[in-house]
């Protein structure tokens, strides 16, 4: 996409990233403009893509051992020592199919190169199930590396890591 812009968020996106978590919090978690301060304030990579002007998508990631009390990402802290943590990528829908998801991930691979960090690592639903995200992770080379069921009869799953050595992307 020849408009793509990648730039690091700022604080007036956050309406709209917000915005765009909700429509696709099945997949997510909810949050709201606080969550998302909070987030921010722990976040190692936090970037929008812009199409036509217009905020089309979002990456919100952490390195390891910050103060994030989520399942998954304690999960990765008590597996790996050093990562990082996509929380959340999010697409707009009318944006589906423009590659926005890819050319966010190619970044988020060079930012973990350019700072000697080993993995990226997220998750996805597997019950219920997210296969869009499932293809997505596969076709840049990530690997289960476990699963998780989240409280009691709760989502479960898919904890996923790309060695970075290894990526092709």
């Amino acid at each position: 996409m020849e408009d793509l812009i990648l730039r690091r968020a700022r604080a007036d996106d956050f309406p709209r990233i917000a915005q765009l978590n909700e429509v696709e919090v099945r997949h997510t978690s909810p949050m709201d403009l606080q969550q998302l301060n909070r987030l921010q304030s722990l976040e190692g990579y936090h970037l929008v893509a812009l199409a036509g002007g217009e905020i089309a998508g979002f990456l919100l990631a952490m390195r390891e051992q910050v103060a994030y009390d989520s399942p998954n990402y304690q999960w990765f802290n008590q597996h790996y020592e050093s990562f990082v943590y996509v929380d959340r990528i999010v697409v707009a829908a009318a944006c589906k199919g423009m590659k926005i998801g890819t050319a966010i991930y190619r970044d988020l691979i060079a930012f973990a190169r350019s700072r000697g960090v080993p993995r990226i690592v997220c998750e996805y639903n597997l019950d219920p199930p997210n296969l869009t995200s499932k293809k997505f992770h596969d076709a840049f080379g990530f690997m289960e590396v476990g699963t998780q069921r989240l409280q009691q009869g709760g989502k479960l799953v898919s904890m996923q890591a790309l060695e970075i050595n290894s990526a092709t992307q």
